[in-house]
């Protein structure tokens, strides 16, 4: 299994709360207050319908608590566990009602954060055998990084920036805004702070040659072609942490981590993922609800 930390529960807490504040809205869940008795209780299974990687049961446990305390969640397959279709991954005990109101949030998150953490796992797999780290990026869902960037990790990638504030990053407009290169990393130079490292975005080997010279800490090698890749590693020679973007897939990651780049950028880990298939559903055996004595 793969080694991460969790999210603290601080973090993670008020996100699930907006969230099933917004399923609940202003009289909470008709459906189950009518069709279920208030006193009775229920054993549902999370079963994954796919093969793939865990991610988000801590926000699944969250959503339980803030809706029914008294919900039990027995894990058997943890975050970073690799399940096969029809596989259990947690028991849940407790009342229905609350089980019924918390299962669609529950689902989202963990159907979404499994579904990073699959298809990074499928990435991390295409570069196997080459130093090339899979990272991701901001395109991410409002309000979601910290949770998307968590499934990445979970996923065995890495995590780029996690905001403007992290680090700067020149890209293309802030060069052609600026005018060229030159100036847009002479401004950046002057104004970092010593903590602060300095990444630009270069399109041509011109450009490169010009970053490196007033050294920059990182280039971010934007849609060049396997071949100009080879040759901008080779102009670096190791002076720089180099990192390839653009239009990767798990077909042609292998030829651009063969290049010796260090870092893959992938934007369509956390913005288009598809989710892991996931459901709470009734064990073979199960009968309808028992009642509290």
């Amino acid at each position: 299994m793969k080694s991460f930390a969790p999210l603290p529960s601080a973090l993670i807490e008020p996100i699930v709360r907006s969230a099933l504040l917004e399923d609940l809205g202003r009289s909470g869940d008709l459906t189950s207050d009518a069709v279920i008795p208030h006193d009775c209780t229920a054993t549902l299974m999370l079963k994954s319908r796919q093969t793939g990687i865990v991610a988000g049961l801590d926000l699944v446990a969250f959503a339980l608590l803030l809706v029914e305390p008294t919900i039990e969640m027995q894990i058997w397959r943890p975050d970073g566990s690799d399940v096969a279709g029809g596989e259990i991954i947690a028991k849940l005990c407790g009342p229905a009602r609350g089980l019924l109101t918390a299962e669609r949030t529950a689902l989202n998150f963990l159907c979404r954060l499994s579904g990073i953490a699959t298809a990074t796992a499928a990435m991390v797999e295409a570069v196997r055998g080459h130093k090339a780290k899979i990272v991701c990026t901001r395109k991410t869902t409002p309000g979601l990084r910290a949770l998307e960037k968590y499934a990445v990790r979970v996923g065995g990638g890495a995590n780029h920036r996690f905001g403007l504030d992290d680090a700067v990053l020149i890209k293309d407009n802030h060069i052609a805004i600026a005018g060229d290169v030159r100036t847009a990393i002479g401004r950046a130079r002057a104004a970092a702070g010593h903590m602060v490292k300095i990444e630009v975005e270069v399109d041509t080997l011109d450009q490169l040659d010009i970053a490196l010279a007033l050294g920059v800490d990182a280039v971010l090698l934007d849609n060049m072609s396997i071949e100009d890749l080879a040759r901008a590693v080779a102009m670096v020679k190791g002076r720089v942490i180099t990192e390839a973007s653009g239009r990767v897939t798990p077909i042609t990651a292998p030829a651009i981590a063969a290049t010796g780049v260090d870092l893959i950028s992938v934007g369509w880990l956390t913005h288009s993922a598809p989710i892991l298939d996931i459901g709470m559903d009734m064990p073979a055996h199960g009968h309808g609800c028992s009642h509290l004595n």
